[in-house]
């Protein structure tokens, strides 16, 4: 019996809405320990505490609100598909004559070894420059940057945008968490008796702030990663990591 891997690729659609249950828990939890845990009880303190809680709460929302716009962008919006029986605008135009504007615009941006046409054998059709294959999604994307089993989406044209600022909003967004509780953190360390607190509510900010560390880490490396092509407009296929 023959083996399709690409209906196994397919099979990682399921993961990624794992994936999405996995973003909206972790949202939810650090909603309760950074919120109604650590700081809303401090509103009420008066003085500086009150100002500062109410700032750090106003600051979390707002960055929650903007990550969760990105993401559900990133999620819905098409990343680019290919039309069909696409043909290059040269082909498409060869009857008319040849036009100035037509050949200034399907050379703008696009590199010299990059403006090569083919022909994709999975999808029967054409294939613009710069537009790959996903297995996954078994359908082509311009300018495809990589499938993403977070958002369960490729990463292409229409949606990188949209990528980029969910990935600076939850870098910020894990950031501020991690400095609002590390006092928090600090505590569990030095208090080993004595907590006002449940030892639930401990156990729960301690594990907040250790995977908001490790998404903070893992963001930036990211970040710095697509800053670093964004500058010289490839994308991930086009420049493959070297460990």
């Amino acid at each position: 019996m023959d083996l399709n891997l690409f209906k196994l690729c397919s099979g990682l659609k399921f993961l990624g809405y794992l994936m999405i249950l996995l973003v909206a828990a972790i949202a939810a939890v650090s909603y309760y320990a950074v919120v109604l845990l650590t700081w809303a009880p401090r509103i009420s303190h008066g003085g500086f505490t009150s100002f500062l809680s109410f700032l750090i709460i106003v600051l979390f929302h707002l960055l929650l609100v903007m990550l969760t716009w990105s993401y559900i962008m990133v999620v819905i919006n098409d990343p680019g598909s290919v039309p069909e029986n696409w043909k290059p605008p040269s082909q498409e135009n060869l009857e008319a004559g040849p036009d100035d504007n037509t050949s200034a615009s399907t050379s703008v941006d696009v590199p010299e070894n990059r403006q090569a046409l083919g022909y994709c054998r999975h999808c029967r059709n054409g294939k613009p420059p710069r537009c790959h294959h996903c297995s996954v999604c078994q359908r082509c994307v311009l300018k495809m940057d990589h499938h993403c089993v977070w958002v369960v989406n490729c990463v292409g044209a229409r949606n990188y945008k949209f990528f980029l600022l969910f990935l600076l909003y939850t870098f910020l967004e894990t950031t501020l968490d991690v400095i609002v509780l590390l006092p928090s953190f600090m505590k569990f360390f030095k208090e080993a008796t004595g907590h006002t607190n449940s030892a639930s509510d401990l156990a729960l900010t301690f594990l907040t702030f250790v995977l908001n560390v490790a998404f903070a880490l893992s963001l930036l490396c990211f970040i710095i990663m697509h800053a670093s092509l964004l500058s010289s407009n490839t994308t991930s296929i086009e420049v493959p990591m070297r460990i």
